[in-house]
């Protein structure tokens, strides 16, 4: 690892994370202002474990993200960048704090003589608490390969990403840098959208595009389109607060609707209780008061009703196979008589190759495809002394609970079942969820 005493650390802003964040936050503000929650830590390989210097330091930078709040500059800027973020929310981000004092709950649990595994726990409202996800994960690598693992190099960094770049670019991909949580650092992440932008601006003869970053202070940092919509945890707060399964995708994709507006931030990540059970929900009309709130609407009685799959631009894909999604959307599409050219956001596990494949496939099937590629471009490193990959760590916070209900996620891959085992089987019950394992997704060889 090189060593520079002037190279930014840890969190750089409250904008220091996902789009995705905020927006879910905008909509918790309206709808769920009042419920309780918590997020638990996960580390996937159980063998990388934090030195106790390593955890002193994720322990004082978690204490400085009390410092950190909204300037007027970066209020001005999401307001314009960011228009269906309601003034509601804007003057409420401008005056957020984080309090870590009294939302986490960071402790070392020694195992040996030299490291020791985290347990990390966040509780409080869920508005109050949803943005320490991603700076926390973004805390924890960091800080294993500050202390743990020193065996890399920044060295060209900026040209690997550059070369990335230049072939999916050249491949014809439509992409977007989504990294934070499991970046190397922070200097990474700011050498890796330099090399992306390089190639962007060197390949503009090229069919593909960079189309932003996820991470909202590297879009305004590098004039980037922050890029995101919702998560897993929107579905997920919505089903454990309300204690409801079968109704919590009604429930997501209708506040959503309400809060943003039609046609708005309108991809859906479908896998949160597997994309079959998904797909009932999304192919329903919307209901009566969203149509009423749209005067467009209201002049004809005889006008068709829209379903949730017409009103949104597309779906993203986040677990299992990505060839059966591609045919188990365009079965459902056209069972809905809806026209070719719906988008499907690609997140898992990506790499360059599986871009240019997952790109020829969903266009055949008349898809417009587009990807957000993680931590392979922002953790993407060789061993210095063997040559071999340099394994990043696969960390995740998940929600938890939510107003005293075990939160759960199953996915459309058994390997990524996320929560209490017993309520998992609860869920799968009442959904009749039918799990299958992808062989690509086993998440403790994920990276390597």
């Amino acid at each position: 690892m090189d060593s520079s005493q002037s190279r930014p650390e840890g969190v750089l802003s409250v904008l220091d994370t996902d789009l995705y964040k905020l927006t879910m936050q905008c909509a918790v503000l309206q709808f769920f202002p009042k419920t309780h929650v918590t997020y638990k830590f996960t580390n996937r390989t159980p063998d990388m474990r934090l030195s106790r210097e390593a955890f002193l330091w994720v322990q004082s930078q978690v204490e400085k993200l009390n410092d950190l709040f909204l300037s007027s500059e970066e209020h001005d800027w999401l307001k314009l960048q960011c228009p269906y973020l309601k003034p509601e929310y804007l003057e409420f981000i401008r005056h957020f704090r984080f309090n870590p004092s009294q939302h986490v709950k960071l402790q070392y649990v020694a195992v040996s003589e030299t490291h020791g595994d985290i347990n990390l726990l966040v509780e409080g409202l869920w508005v109050d608490t949803i943005l320490y996800e991603i700076p926390l994960l973004a805390l924890v690598s960091e800080a294993y390969f500050k202390f743990c693992d020193r065996d890399w190099s920044y060295k060209e960094q900026e040209e690997v990403a550059y070369e990335k770049g230049t072939k999916l670019l050249r491949g014809g991909c439509v992409f977007s840098e989504f990294g934070t949580r499991r970046r190397r650092d922070t200097e990474t992440q700011h050498r890796v959208i330099q090399g992306l932008k390089r190639a962007a601006e060197e390949c503009q003869d090229c069919s593909g595009k960079l189309t932003g970053t996820s991470n909202v202070y590297f879009a305004k940092q590098y004039d980037l389109q922050p890029i995101g919509t919702m998560a897993h945890e929107w579905f997920m707060g919505i089903a454990a607060s309300e204690n409801d399964y079968e109704d919590a995708t009604r429930t997501g994709l209708r506040n959503w609707t309400k809060c943003f507006g039609k046609g708005v931030l309108a991809v859906a990540l479908t896998d949160t209780f597997g994309t079959p059970a998904f797909l009932k929900i999304f192919g329903q009309p919307m209901p009566e008061e969203l149509i009423n709130h749209d005067a467009a609407n209201t002049d004809s009685d005889t006008q068709k009703v829209p379903t949730y799959a017409e009103i949104f631009t597309g779906v993203r894909q986040d677990s299992g196979d990505p060839l059966e999604y591609i045919n188990t959307m365009r079965k459902f599409y056209q069972t809905m008589n809806i026209p070719n050219g719906r988008t499907i956001v690609f997140s898992d596990s990506l790499n360059v190759d599986k871009c240019i494949e997952y790109k020829s496939n969903a266009e055949q099937a008349g898809f417009k495809p587009t990807f957000g590629i993680g931590t392979f471009l922002t953790n993407d490193f060789k061993s210095l002394s063997s040559g071999a990959k340099s394994v990043p760590l696969n960390i995740v916070i998940k929600l938890s609970s939510a107003e005293g209900h075990p939160a759960v996620k199953l996915s459309d891959d058994l390997g990524k079942n996320t929560g209490d085992q017993e309520e998992v089987e609860k869920a799968k019950k009442q959904l009749g969820y039918i799990g299958k394992h992808w062989e690509g997704g086993n998440e403790k060889s994920r990276w390597g």
